[in-house]
């Protein structure tokens, strides 16, 4: 955690029309300077920044702060993030009070090695031409940082002629120890440095060129790299992925930077793993809409159906894209054919659509006992979704099956609601309790922020853990092992995800209610806003309704 002595120490150095000049063009305009409102879209400047007061604000949409809250709003960063990003911009030490100083001290040795790796790459001309052959500009190489790790000895001997610290490099998965000593993570394979979204240098992928066993490998999990939570070429992507309102998930990383050479700056790849709901607070920064663009094969198309199940029930907008004929979009852009990707990105299939034409094709709906086994399939898959969903894609699931529209059961089904066996299973909240029941202290703190009537399906369970955290009725919880028991930074992260879903709800329910009086109203959806604001920055809230 930083320091607050640090805090102040950064904000004396802090000038806010130094720091907003870096992001927007500035003019000036009497004591202040205005801007064209980066914020929403106008011709006519209403954002003013005063240097004599220190703030910012825009008369068009009422956006307005400090130096860091206008960095945490442009960048889409969290607090922390702002902070360590604006001390390097402006050459200050941020002073921590506990682990986190020793961890920024550690990206020294990855930052190194990836100059180290860059430098080879140069020399190499194996190495760039197969970069070459797939089309890849010297332009994206630098871009990209694109290096080459060569054999095992010369990295460690890099690290030592250097003097740093092999137990760092250690930790942060650059080296190993094995039965012959230490070894090179990384050996005869070009290099891809992967960023977090502050732009910190966290791991490296590694493609081999020489024939290992492994095409691509990454760096291992560390304190700093954890693949289920990065996206290859977000640092990159970002500020795109803002403006433009939309972020393209590949599977590669050559993807990625074809994508970016032929202008579609927004792309962004999973890091050897499909996207999991761990992904899902990084993808939801800025509401863009997602699509997933991946290959038609088997391994492909297995992975974007989960994918689009998994977005769809989280209610993101945007679609699916399978790519076939063994192409992918790294080979269109090689072969030119931009105006097509164009076409293609620019209507993908909707992820609903997809997830139930992927389960439907899997069964042979000719045999009435096939289709009988689509139509369960598709009906509980259908049932995961919010209530319009249900009623538009019902009529759906009926064209594609040949069936009447009546046979496909939504779960406001009377049948289904008196049904106990039948009672909806939320995973995700039965991890939370389990975490909480694993770890009881961390209770106090979750009170803080989040209330029983924000779990959907396990209202019952909360209540309970609440009143009596020992009752037996809960041991069934804590003995399923089926159920995933989170770590502190995990745990924030899933009631992040609950809290956005409770609000949002909360917004739209109060928004149609027309038995609140007006002030009543007013004042209830500008909390729930400002709640929905600051949970998409990254901040968990108290719960204040």
């Amino acid at each position: 955690m930083i320091t607050k002595e640090s805090i102040e120490n950064l904000k004396n150095h802090l000038d806010v029309v130094d720091v907003v000049s870096q992001f927007i063009e500035l003019k000036k305009s009497g004591a202040n300077f205005k801007a064209c409102c980066p914020f929403h879209g106008e011709e006519t400047p209403s954002f003013v920044v005063s240097p004599a007061k220190q703030i910012y604000h825009c008369f068009g949409c009422g956006v307005g702060g400090d130096s860091i809250k206008f960095v945490m709003e442009y960048e889409k960063l969290s607090y922390p993030e702002t902070l360590e990003k604006l001390a390097s911009m402006h050459n200050v030490s941020l002073d921590y009070d506990n682990t986190n100083n020793e961890k920024k001290q550690d990206t020294k040795v990855l930052e190194e090695v990836n100059k180290y790796y860059q430098k080879l790459f140069v020399n190499n001309n194996t190495a760039k031409e197969y970069i070459h052959s797939r089309g890849i500009s010297e332009f994206s190489v630098e871009k990209f940082e694109i290096g080459y790790a060569p054999v095992s000895s010369d990295t460690i001997n890099f690290l030592k002629n250097n003097y740093y610290n092999l137990a760092d490099a250690k930790e942060l998965g650059v080296i190993d120890t094995g039965q012959n000593g230490l070894y090179s993570r990384f050996i005869e394979r070009i290099t891809f440095p992967i960023y977090s979204i502050s732009g910190k240098i966290v791991g490296f992928g590694g493609r081999t060129i020489t024939g290992h066993n492994a095409k691509y490998v990454n760096s291992p999990q560390t304190k700093l790299f954890n693949k289920s939570k990065l996206l290859y070429g977000y640092n990159l992507a970002k500020e795109n992925i803002y403006k433009k309102n939309r972020i393209i998930v590949t599977e590669g990383y050559l993807d990625v930077i074809m994508l970016h050479q032929a202008g579609f700056n927004t792309a962004v790849a999973t890091l050897g793993t499909a996207l999991t709901k761990e992904h899902l607070p990084l993808l939801r920064r800025g509401e863009p809409k997602v699509i997933v663009a991946y290959d038609g094969d088997s391994a492909g198309l297995n992975a974007a159906f989960k994918a689009a199940v998994m977005l769809s029930q989280s209610e993101f907008e945007g679609g699916v894209i399978i790519f076939g004929e063994g192409k992918d979009p790294a080979d269109m852009v090689n072969d030119g054919k931009i105006e097509e990707l164009n076409r293609i990105f620019a209507n993908p299939q909707a992820f609903i659509s997809f997830s139930i034409d992927h389960i439907i094709a899997k069964y042979d709906i000719n045999d009435p006992s096939q289709k009988q086994k689509a139509l369960f399939e598709s009906n509980d898959y259908l049932k995961s979704l919010g209530m319009i969903y249900q009623d538009e894609y019902k009529r759906y699931i009926a064209q594609k099956l040949n069936i009447r529209e009546n046979l496909v059961k939504v779960s406001t089904d009377v049948v289904r609601q008196n049904d106990v066996s039948l009672t909806k299973i939320d995973i995700a909240e039965l991890c939370i309790i389990r975490s909480i029941l694993e770890k009881p202290k961390r209770l106090d703190s979750v009170l803080d922020i989040i209330d029983s009537s924000m779990f959907e399906y396990h209202r019952n369970e909360f209540e309970l853990l609440i009143t009596d955290i020992n009752h037996q009725s809960l041991n069934g919880i804590i003995l399923n092992e089926k159920l995933e028991v989170y770590d502190d930074q995990r745990l924030n992260s899933e009631l992040l995800v609950l809290l956005l879903k409770f609000y949002t709800n909360k917004l739209r329910s109060i928004q149609y209610n027309e038995t609140l009086a007006f002030k009543e109203k007013a004042n209830l959806l500008r909390k729930v806003k400002d709640n929905i604001y600051q949970l998409k920055l990254g901040k968990l809230v108290s719960y204040n309704l």
